[in-house]
Parts: C-alpha cells; sequence; structure tokens
C-alpha cells in the first residue's frame, strides 16, 4: 500500500495559505518573544515562499519557470530549517512549538508527496 497522495496539485492548493500563514501568523501568536528570529524567520520564510510558489510550474504558478522538483527541495530545506531554528537559536515557549510543529508539517507533507506518472516516450 502506497501512503503518498500528495499530489502536485494538492500541494499547489496548499502553498499559498501556508505562505500567508507564515507571514500572518507570527503577528498572531506574538512570536519573537524569545528571540526576535522567531518572529522574522517566518515572516521573511513566508514572502519568499509566496514567491517560489507564484514561480512553480505548477498549478497556480503565475509565472511558471521553477520546477516542482526544485520547489520540493526548497520545502524540503524549509522544513530541516525550521526544525534546527529552535534548538540553535535557543527559541523557546510557543516559538519553539510554533517552528517544531511547522517543521513537522512542512516535511510530512514533502514526505507524502506522490510522484507523477512518466510521461510516455516518443520513439
Amino acid at each position: 500500500m502506497n501512503i503518498r497522495f500528495v499530489t502536485k496539485n494538492i500541494h499547489a492548493y496548499l502553498d499559498y495559505p501556508v505562505a500567508l500563514g507564515l507571514i500572518g501568523l507570527p503577528v498572531v501568536l506574538n512570536l519573537g518573544q524569545s528571540n526576535p528570529l522567531a518572529f522574522w524567520l517566518s515572516v521573511v520564510t513566508g514572502v519568499a515562499a509566496l514567491i517560489v510558489t507564484m514561480l512553480t510550474d505548477h498549478e497556480t504558478g503565475l509565472i511558471r519557470v521553477v520546477p516542482y522538483s526544485f520547489h520540493l527541495i526548497v520545502d524540503f530545506a524549509v522544513g530541516v530549517v525550521f526544525l534546527a531554528a529552535p534548538f540553535v537559536l535557543g527559541f523557546k515557549g510557543i516559538d519553539f512549538a510554533y517552528y517544531v510543529v511547522n517543521a513537522l508539517a512542512v516535511l510530512t507533507v514533502v514526505s507524502l508527496h506522490k510522484p507523477e506518472a512518466a510521461e510516455p516516450q516518443v520513439a
């Protein structure tokens, strides 16, 4: 049984709300109490995620110049950075929880990516 169910289209429709959440949630949750970088890391990552999403070659991309495979690599890197940041930067409380939860969510989505079927080769 293959548990990989996150298709390219599902991922495309998740990208915009996630990017906007990374920009807005630090304000709502009052991040940055243990370290100001807890606030800014999320906001800057959200802006970058919004730009990458708009440039990705998928269903919701506006200018489709970034290959989807590269987008997945960037997402994986963000997950790793978000997982390391609370430990490296000494985040505490909500700052710590926010990054660990986001890291696990991003890494889960990337790991559940369903590869597309290979296109038929023309002889």
